[in-house]
């Protein structure tokens, strides 16, 4: 970082106006990227999912609670873990003031985890969260949409290819749609880096002179939201 180059304010002025075309350039084609992902064909979902939640047992149409989209977090929370994933819940902690906005823009947004109620509750109010989150522990949802594997499963997919993974959870992001008479459409799904854009405090580190500051080891530096060293 000491060896960074430093110049005038002219020639900073100069440099960051050759950035920002490529910024405008970058912006265009991320937005024609969002069209052209909106235009993706639909399945219909014919599978019936019965979630256990803080209401009680719902299906995946109740779940969207009277709007018309519906997007699902996939947390890694798996039947046998006593605490959620770390790089989950640094997700968890960037959608958790989402949630408000997007209802009034006709979405619903939840994490869906194979872990048990008692535990994704407890684990929810442990880090301060309010967004719904329900379990699929009894239900093949996970299965179906590409997050959870058989531990021996050598053939599974991650993110539409042969896994590179050995866990058995993994992360993931899933769109529903319900049209008027109540059928249940499969938009879309993102998988590993994927959902990297959404997680607006790694576009924010992106922004800064260290980056993400990674160190070759993705997301060490990472930790929930109560076990960060205060003195920092």
């Amino acid at each position: 970082m000491n060896a960074h180059p430093v110049v005038s304010n002219s020639e900073w002025i100069r440099a960051r106006k050759e950035l920002l075309a490529k910024e405008k350039e970058f912006s265009r084609a991320r937005e024609a990227l969002a069209e052209t992902r909106r235009a993706l064909p639909w399945e219909r979902v014919e599978k019936t999912y019965v979630f256990d939640g803080p209401d009680g047992q719902e299906t995946l149409a109740e779940l969207f609670a009277g709007r018309s989209q519906l997007v699902v977090y996939h947390f890694m929370f798996g039947p046998d873990a006593e605490a959620g994933c770390k790089s989950c819940s640094f997700w968890a902690d960037n959608f958790e003031r989402s949630v408000l906005h997007l209802a009034h823009n006709d979405v619903t947004m939840i994490a869906i985890s194979r872990g048990a109620l008692p535990k994704l509750e407890a684990y929810k109010k442990r880090l301060g969260w309010t967004f719904k989150w329900v379990s699929s522990g009894r239900t093949d949802f996970n299965f179906d949409y590409g997050v959870s594997f058989e531990p021996n499963d050598k053939d599974a997919l991650y993110n539409y290819a042969p896994r590179k993974y050995g866990s058995t959870e993994l992360p993931g992001i899933s769109v529903f749609y319900k049209d008027g008479a109540g059928a249940v459409f499969h938009t879309y799904s993102a998988f590993a880096r994927g959902i990297d854009m959404m997680n607006a405090t790694h576009q924010y580190l992106d922004l800064v002179p260290r980056g993400r500051n990674e160190n070759g080891n993705i997301m060490a530096w990472v930790r929930r939201n109560d076990e960060y060293d205060a003195a920092r």
